[in-house]
């Protein structure tokens, strides 16, 4: 499977919206193969840590986020849930849920409940291997501000306990396991 058949199903090449999608996609590849170099004992699956990390941020363009040349109608929390949805549609649903459970280090049904998030209540937390991989990688870049270059791990712990303590212990773990 060719990610990119995917993506121009739903970005035109050239758009802003492309240009970050693919950027931000390839940085979390590499860094998710990196990190699945450091684990290979743990077997991961590198040819879908491949796609699916291009593909995790495919729900992006259907968000009101002009700072990414997207400009749909749903809030940007939502992508995750939209891009499981357009992958599930596409007979990919391994590929979707890492769109579903990447989203803030993984968000929990408390989370929706507690801080009233405009999403399905249910649990979407990183359960896979390649899915905490991708959700790890991740936070190691941003699509805003055309940064494009890796955060720092103070940056990234700084963004992180935005969100609370348990985030801050995922990330941590992560951080043992695969930093």
């Amino acid at each position: 499977m060719n990610p990119f058949d995917i993506i121009q199903d739903y970005y035109r090449a050239g758009t802003t919206a492309y240009e970050i999608l693919v950027r931000h996609g390839e940085q979390v590849a590499e860094k998710a193969l990196t990190v699945a170099n450091r684990v290979a004992h743990l077997k991961p699956d590198r040819t879908f840590l491949q796609e699916a990390a291009m593909l995790h941020d495919i729900g992006m363009f259907l968000t009101n986020s002009p700072g990414i040349g997207c400009f749909g109608i749903h809030p940007y929390v939502m992508h995750g849930v939209l891009g499981r949805e357009l992958l599930n549609d596409q007979g990919m649903p391994r590929h979707g849920r890492v769109c579903e459970r990447h989203v803030g280090l993984g968000i929990s049904a408390g989370d929706v409940r507690l801080q009233g998030l405009p999403l399905p209540e249910r649990d979407m937390l990183p359960e896979t291997l390649e899915e905490k991989i991708i959700c790890f990688a991740d936070t190691f870049f941003s699509k805003n501000g055309g940064q494009n270059s890796e955060k720092s791990l103070t940056q990234i712990r700084q963004s992180v306990a935005a969100y609370g303590a348990g985030k801050i212990a995922r990330f941590e773990s992560w951080m043992g396991q695969f930093g």
